[in-house]
C-alpha cells in the first residue's frame, strides 16, 4: 500500500549485501559535500553544466537547496531519489528522473558515485535494484540510461547488466560547458521478468567473471 502523499515505489530502502540505497536525510549534507568536493576532477566533467563555484555548490549549505528539491519532486511522483551507502557509509547518488506514468510509464536513470570505491561493484549493484524496484514496485516499464560516449566505466556498467543500446544523440544535453553527444541505452520490464529480475542477473554476470 502507497503511504498517504507517496508516489508509487517512494520511499523505499534497497539493499544487497554491502549496497544500501535509501532516502536522503537532512544529516547526510557533512558526507554529501564531502564526498562531492573530494571527487570533483572525477564527477565534473561528465555533470549538466551549472553557474558558480564547484565548491560552492557541493557545500554543506547548497546540501539544503539539493534536499528540498528532492523532496518536492519525490512527493510529486516526478523521480526516485537515493543516496547510496557501502556499509552505511554514504558515496554516491542515483535518480530514477523524469518519471512518465499512463501509457508510457518510463524513466531515465543518472547516477554518480565517489571515485575511491569505483570499480567494486557498487554502481551496477545499485543500478540493478533501482531497475528491479521500478519495475516491480515503482509501476513503471521502460527504463533509459543516456552516457557520453567517452565515459567508457559509465558505459560499461549498463553493458555488463544488458541494457540495449538504442539510439545516438548529438549535442544532447549541456555537460562540463558544452553541448554534448550521448548513447541511448534502454530497458523494459519484460527483458529481466523471466531472470528473476536485473539483481539476479548482475549476480549471474558477476559470479561468472569472478
Amino acid at each position: 500500500m502507497t503511504p498517504f502523499g507517496a508516489a508509487p515505489g517512494w520511499p523505499a530502502v534497497l539493499r544487497d549485501g554491502p549496497v544500501l540505497l535509501r532516502p536522503y536525510r537532512r544529516s547526510d549534507a557533512a558526507a554529501w559535500s564531502e564526498v562531492r568536493r573530494t571527487n570533483r576532477a572525477w564527477l565534473a566533467p561528465w555533470e549538466p553544466s551549472a553557474p558558480g563555484d564547484w565548491n560552492e555548490l557541493n557545500s554543506i549549505a547548497a546540501y539544503r537547496f539539493v534536499h528540498r528539491d528532492q523532496r518536492k519532486s519525490a512527493r510529486r511522483g516526478e523521480s526516485m531519489p537515493f543516496a547510496i551507502c557501502l556499509d552505511d557509509r554514504f558515496v554516491g547518488h542515483i535518480n530514477l528522473g523524469n518519471v512518465v506514468r499512463r501509457a508510457f510509464c518510463s524513466a531515465y536513470v543518472g547516477y554518480w558515485v565517489d571515485g575511491r570505491i569505483a570499480g567494486r561493484g557498487v554502481v551496477p549493484t545499485a543500478l540493478a535494484l533501482v531497475v528491479d524496484h521500478a519495475f516491480r514496485h515503482g509501476g513503471l516499464h521502460r527504463i533509459e540510461v543516456n552516457i557520453r560516449p567517452e565515459n567508457k566505466p559509465s558505459r560499461r556498467v549498463v553493458e555488463k547488466l544488458g541494457f540495449r543500446e538504442e539510439a545516438y544523440h548529438p549535442r544532447y544535453m549541456h555537460i562540463d560547458g558544452a553541448w554534448r553527444d550521448h548513447i541511448g541505452y534502454a530497458m523494459t520490464s519484460e527483458e529481466v521478468t523471466a531472470e528473476g529480475g536485473l539483481l539476479a542477473r548482475w549476480h549471474r554476470v558477476r559470479t561468472a567473471t569472478s
